[in-house]
């Protein structure tokens, strides 16, 4: 890339040219000037290129979709804009409404379909696939789809949509992706030119507005590096940490005997406070958890910190009755209404997924209008709304992943701290890490200096996806687009290293292979009869050891007072006498001996390789105390006298099992016989085979891997096709009607839905039951709560019998395949969306769920809701028997109250 005046000067020139007169158009309506990399992006568009902008948040890359739309409104074409979450669309469709007019502009999420047929529609890209699968009418006329926040392909749970989409756009469609800054734009930029034609890459990694990077240590800010753009340490702040860990560690002195205990962290609001007596404000603080969130705000509430004055906090409450007069004053009360508006007033508020929608959307857009100063949320926010601020505080560098606390990779901090600095208000960004006993400054600094993002596909063939690529193209055909997936692609790029480590290897095998070359015969041969005597000598002594133990703990047992046995090596070597067999303890026994050297204690089969004999007897006195010196000296001068008695010498080795094993025996015979033994040169031709022998398990190690990813999506999609066809959905090239039922399913419990239609395990079930059996496929617990969730009496106890069972099934039928699908039913959602389609109002619902030994947060409940009534939605659409027509009355009572006023998730 060129520098920002260079891009100036080009297109002043074209200008002149009358080249890019939309681009020309479109600049002279903007309040803005635009950035090199804007240009450049949108000087492609307009040469009938795609392109892919990865960039910054904040930089301005949806500046280029919004050129799209410009062009596809010009041309008299149609664009879709498609985003990740219901929440981005709903903003995206507000910003173009009001830039175009609301005639222009559509929206298609899962819960609002507003004018759907204009020009521009933004949806979320769900909607677009299900819209290219089904062959929709409304993808006549389109001209340009932009594809915002398209790193989402690299999600676990819902990436392989964006490559669907991407694969399946009719070829004469334009698209614009638009992607935060990873650092293999390049690569996927290639494979974009592979399945779309011509797309340029336009990468930026410089902010509009530059990040500063700071620690907070007790209420002193830092700044993290010693210069700006340096990744050197700031020394005045490594001093001061160094001072406080030792004056910590003395604390810790001070308190011999006690365990080390973290700092006590700065009081939150003190910690709000210096950042406003900074200039710091608004601010995001991150912090990695909900309860953590809440209780932020509690603090700062029970210190009575106020951030906004009397004018402010009026127009705060009009703002928030606006967004809350739909909701009913009950529901109010047990969402928390009274002290959350509180919280809002006073400037601070928290954001996470435990709210409903309707309270996140207040608190967007109080903190974009400066009205709450600070916001505690989950990093839920980082990949959220537009809702930038002029310094981000990350409390802690660890959060838990779903499965551990974890560190936060390089770029999760970037993606967190991209929020701070506001473009068009502030001049410069803050990111501000809270120091804690243990966090070394150095760590923090290799976070925020590191930029290796890459982009990873996530994409796996579903069930749905196969039948709809089957009935659209057939078998050959939607293999063969599968493998032109991102996933394929990555993964036949790795081939290509592993494959060249292949030709060394063998050049090198080929090598030594010339050098133990015998002229008296083959001697790889040689080499591998060597091999399988090691082996097979190894393989006897592992044998003989487990059996020798094995016989050594069955004789133990049979050991009496008074029996002289002999310790064969060790410190102990030699005879002794059993005081005490040892029979009574927990595990193998334990016998109490004395030897000849007056030793007593305990032995245990370890002591014995092989088992033990009773080679005599000698009285031991009814009362021993062996831990009396004459008392062991005066058994020990028996013993003694017994072994010249029954002349017990030194034990005699016996053959081992290898001498006796007849196979060992016949390959020692070959090896002998073998026209290379007789070769002066042997022992260097073998040294020479032994490397030859490691060198090609190596290589056939990573011949393997390479067969392994070569195809893999493809063998996986086979593997699909095979099981469906196996249970009814497929018929080699037809799709049956149960498979055409299973194309309208889009969950991820896509085939476990699709079977409990087909076998009639949700029929005869009245709508609330059919809510909460469905609900067990769709839900999915945080931690693990959902063990001895209530279950609702009545049909819906074997309908969720059923399901289970038929999940079990599947779920043997995926091992067989070698696949991972489907997971099990939780039943943790059963009893509120029971209670819930039941027209029972939100506190019954909450509580109970409360005595129940469970939580969910209000904010958890919408969206479960939402979900449950997008899988409903698709069951009716099935048209499959009775489950479809109570699916449509379930609808109708789970639409109701804080479900229907959230339209936004």
């Amino acid at each position: 890339m060129g520098g920002m005046s260079s891009a100036a000067e080009r297109y002043a020139a074209a200008r002149r040219r009358g080249a890019y007169p939309e681009l020309t158009r479109f600049r002279a309506e903007l309040p803005f000037v635009l950035d090199d990399f804007q240009i450049q992006a949108c000087e492609a568009l307009e040469d009938g290129s795609g392109v892919l902008v990865a960039a910054p948040t904040g930089a301005g890359k949806t500046v280029v979709g919004e050129f799209a739309v410009a062009l596809a409104l010009r041309a008299g074409r149609k664009c879709f804009y498609t985003t990740p979450i219901k929440a981005l669309s709903n903003q995206k469709y507000a910003d173009l409404r009001e830039r175009h007019g609301a005639a222009s502009v559509g929206l298609l999420t899962g819960d609002n379909a507003i004018n759907g047929d204009a020009p521009v529609v933004v949806m979320t890209t769900e909607v677009l696939r299900n819209m290219l699968y089904a062959g929709s009418s409304a993808l006549t006329g389109l001209g340009y789809v932009v594809m915002d926040e398209v790193h989402y392909l690299a999600d676990r749970f819902r990436g392989a949509v964006w490559e669907e989409v991407i694969i399946h756009l009719p070829a004469s469609v334009t698209l614009v992706s638009l992607s935060a800054t990873v650092s293999n734009a390049e690569e996927f930029a290639d494979w974009l030119v592979t399945v779309r034609g011509d797309t340029q890459v336009v990468v930026s990694e410089e902010r509009p507005v530059p990040l500063w990077q700071h620690m907070l240590v007790g209420t002193r800010i830092f700044d993290l590096f010693a210069r700006h753009g340096s990744r050197d340490v700031d020394p005045q702040l490594a001093r001061y940490v160094r001072e406080q860990e030792r004056r910590l560690e003395g604390r810790w002195e001070d308190r011999r005997g006690q365990r080390p205990r973290r700092g006590r962290p700065t009081p939150r609001p003190d910690v709000i406070d210096r950042l406003d007596r900074e200039g710091l404000l608004p601010a995001i603080d991150f912090i990695f958890s909900r309860a953590g969130c809440q209780a932020a705000v509690q603090q700062c509430l029970s210190a009575g910190l106020r951030l906004n004055d009397d004018d402010e906090r009026h127009r705060v409450r009009a703002i928030v009755e606006r967004h809350c007069a739909v909701i009913s004053p009950d529901d109010l009360h047990v969402l928390g209404y009274w002290e959350w508006l509180d919280g809002l007033e006073r400037g601070v508020a928290a954001h996470h997924a435990g709210l409903i929608p309707t309270f996140k959307e207040t608190v967007e857009e109080l903190f974009i209008e400066g009205l709450v100063k600070v916001v505690f949320a989950t990093e839920t926010l980082a990949l959220g709304i537009n809702m930038p601020a002029r310094s981000v505080l990350l409390e802690r560098l660890v959060k838990f992943n779903g499965e551990t606390h974890a560190d936060i990779t390089a770029g999760e901090y970037t993606q967190l701290t991209g929020r701070a600095g506001r473009r068009g208000i502030d001049i410069e960004g803050h990111a501000v890490v809270q120091w804690a006993p243990g966090v070394d400054p150095g760590l923090v600094a290799g976070l925020a200096s590191t930029r290796t993002y890459p982009l990873r596909s996530s994409f796996r063939p579903s069930y749905n996806m196969a039948v709809n690529l089957v009935g659209q193209v057939g078998r050959a055909a939607a293999r063969q687009l599968l493998e032109s997936s991102f996933a394929q692609f990555q993964a036949d790029r790795s081939v290509v290293g592993l494959a060249r480590q292949v030709t060394r290897n063998t050049e090198a095998l080929d090598g030594y292979a010339e050098a133990m070359r015998c002229h008296l015969g083959d001697f790889a041969e040689y080499a591998e009869l060597r091999r399988r005597i090691k082996d097979r000598e190894s393989l006897l002594s592992r044998e003989g050891a487990t059996r020798r133990r094995s016989m050594a703990v069955e004789s133990l047992e049979t050991l009496r007072p008074g029996d002289v046995i002999r310790i064969p090596a060790g410190r102990r070597q030699g005879l002794a006498v059993v005081l005490d067999p040892g029979h009574g303890a927990v595990g193998e026994p334990r016998p109490l001996v004395l030897t000849e050297q007056r030793w007593a204690g305990r032995l245990s089969s370890a002591d014995f390789p092989a088992p033990v004999l009773a080679l005599a007897r000698v009285a031991v006195p009814k009362h021993f105390n062996h831990r009396s010196p004459q008392a062991r000296r005066d058994l020990a001068a028996t013993l003694r006298t017994a072994r010249m008695a029954a002349d017990l010498g030194p034990r005699k080795k016996g053959r081992s099992a290898a001498a006796d094993d007849g196979e060992l025996a016949r390959l020692r015979d070959s090896l002998r016989s073998h026209p290379c033994h007789g070769c002066a040169d042997r022992e260097d031709h073998a040294r020479w085979a032994e490397r030859w022998a490691r060198l090609q398990r190596e290589t056939d190690a990573l011949t393997r891997r390479v067969q392994g990813k070569t195809h893999s999506i493809g063998r996986s999609f086979d593997r699909v096709c095979a099981l469906l066809e196996e249970r009814g959905y497929l018929a080699g090239d037809t799709v049956t009607d149960s498979g055409r039922a299973l194309s309208r399913i889009w969950s991820e419990s896509d085939l476990l839905v699709a079977e409990c239609l087909r076998t009639g395990a949700w029929e005869d079930l009245d709508a609330a039951s059919l809510a909460g059996v469905v609900s067990a496929v769709l839900y999915e617990s945080r931690t693990g709560e959902s063990d001895g969730a209530r279950v609702p009496d009545g049909a819906i106890r074997p309908a969720l019998a059923a399901t289970v069972t038929l999940w079990a099934d599947l779920e043997a039928a995926e091992s067989r395949h070698r696949l991972e699908l489907t997971r099990e039913p939780d039943l943790g959602f059963c009893w509120p969306a029971y209670r819930w389609t039941r027209g029972e109002p939100l506190d019954r619902v909450l509580s109970g769920l409360t005595e129940s030994g469970q939580e969910l947060a209000a904010g958890d409940f919408v969206r479960w809701c939402r979900q449950l009534l997008d899988l409903l939605d698709q069951i009716a659409k099935t048209n499959a028997g009775p489950a479809a027509a109570t699916a449509r009355a379930a609808i109708t009572a789970i639409r109701r109250g804080v479900v229907a006023q959230s339209g936004v998730s």
